[in-house]
């Protein structure tokens, strides 16, 4: 009868030493896991940083384009007025041409 006292007590140190395995195989899991976590809230945390960049580029693009849109606006009022002072050079020039042409023919 003690023999099989002795093995069932064998046999219970046995299944609470698998017990005790298993449960440090879990510890390990739930820690590599814990780190896995840990590298993805760092992974999150640069792409929000990258996304606040990109927006940040978003509006800087937005404001040297309107900057951009305005001396566009300033160049061709300044062409323009070039041009019509250029016509208005050119036509003084061919009045005072004509003029002389006229004064040295009579």
């Amino acid at each position: 009868m003690h023999s099989c006292l002795d093995n069932e007590i064998t046999f219970n140190e046995t299944i609470i030493e698998e017990r005790e395995q298993g449960i440090r195989e879990i510890q390990e899991q739930i820690g590599e896991v814990n780190e896995i976590f840990k590298d993805l809230a760092v992974l999150v945390n640069g792409q929000g940083v990258m996304i606040d960049d990109i927006s940040s580029n978003i509006d800087n693009s937005q404001a040297a384009t309107a900057q951009a849109t305005s001396q566009l606006r300033k160049a061709s009022k300044t062409q323009r007025a070039n041009s019509s002072l250029t016509c208005l050079l050119i036509l003084i020039f061919g009045i005072v041409l004509l003029i002389t042409i006229i004064v040295v023919l009579v």
